[in-house]
């Protein structure tokens, strides 16, 4: 695998800078007056948005940087679980791209339907082409809903998982505030890995730290498929114990095989548990353009990477970041990775 320095990244040829794009692109109009090469990133959280700021930063401005991103505002996921537990709001951990814009990225507002790499083009889901000298792909993550039986597009609607910030996260807060004084809230964890290790523990807590001022004779229920705790577990028991004894109930090696939106309740190889709040987490792999566009590597679910570029190892010319990446030991899919593999990719 060629390695690239970052001269060689930030200087890459000006062809496709130069090119127009097609009609119809949603986007700010204005370009660098003579760009020397363009990036397109495909994906507007932790990593990518960080990778077009630095690649405008370090390029000296001369970098035509387009950043395609399907949604109006950043959400933090990460945060989410303070709306859960009623100390935040949406509008707390909701974000627009202006300073992005500040910095000379232009923002897209599409979605991206495929990427062609051996003539260089992004192709819009509106309509339209984008060419690039250089692509980053930060497309998070997508779940396997079919690991689970009855998992399916109707049981999808109530039985939320709300792994990614925005209207699941409010759907699942309102589940919270009609569940009935004495009901169960039961989270499921996926196998590892997946999306912020700590996550689902720190969820147990806000959603304890809700009902026990709100609906004192509740549970919450933790279904983990890993054998315990995968991150910070000493911290989160002595927590579970010394604040809400009593109301967090932790069982290992207990992944949910199975759903019953009718019933409410979720099975797992020993029992079947029924729920006021099914929360249930499904596996993780890489984000669908990802696996679209031959970026998946690694067990039909992540990318593979060279880690000094961040460039695909299956797909040249493409740098993949965030969570997509197949995880290097000791890397958690987390947001402050991404947020460093936005500043690697433009720095080799």
């Amino acid at each position: 695998m060629n390695r690239f320095s970052r001269r060689e990244f930030l200087k890459a040829s000006g062809a496709a800078a130069t090119t127009s794009l097609l009609p119809g692109c949603a986007m700010e109009p204005s370009a660098p007056s003579k760009p020397i090469g363009r990036v397109v990133v495909i994906g507007g959280g932790f990593g990518g948005a960080t990778a077009a700021k630095y690649i405008r930063l370090w390029g000296g401005g001369a970098i035509d940087v387009l950043l395609v991103e399907r949604n109006a505002e950043f959400v933090s996921c990460p945060t989410s679980n303070l709306v859960l537990g009623g100390s935040r709001s949406m509008a707390d951990i909701t974000r627009g791209y202006d300073r992005l814009r500040g910095h000379g990225v232009r923002v897209v507002r599409d979605e991206v339907a495929a990427i062609d790499a051996q003539n260089r083009r992004v192709r819009l889901r509106r309509g339209g082409d984008l060419p690039y000298d250089r692509l980053v792909v930060s497309p998070g993550i997508d779940f396997m809903h079919e690991n689970i039986q009855g998992y399916g597009t109707e049981a999808q609607k109530t039985i939320l998982h709300s792994w990614k910030a925005g209207p699941e996260t409010v759907a699942l807060r309102k589940q919270l505030e009609d569940m009935r004084d004495g009901g169960v809230y039961v989270l499921s964890v996926p196998p590892a890995p997946y999306r912020c290790p700590p996550g689902p523990y720190e969820r147990a807590c806000q959603v304890a730290f809700y009902l026990k001022n709100a609906k004192p004779k509740s549970k919450v229920l933790i279904l983990d498929a890993n054998p315990d705790v995968t991150s910070k577990g000493p911290l989160f028991k002595k927590a579970w114990a010394e604040l809400y004894p009593g109301i967090i109930e932790y069982r290992g090696n207990a992944e949910v095989k199975s759903v019953n939106a009718g019933a409410k309740t979720v099975s797992t190889d020993f029992d079947t548990i029924r729920g006021d709040v099914l929360n249930v987490v499904p596996p993780h792999r890489a984000g669908d353009i990802a696996k679209s566009a031959g970026l998946i590597t690694a067990n039909n679910r992540w990318c593979g990477v060279d880690w000094l570029s961040m460039e695909s190892v299956a797909v040249k010319n493409v740098h993949v970041l965030g969570d997509a990446t197949l995880s290097a030991p000791a890397m958690p899919k987390s947001g402050h990775m991404a947020n460093n593999h936005g500043k690697l990719a433009p720095r080799r």
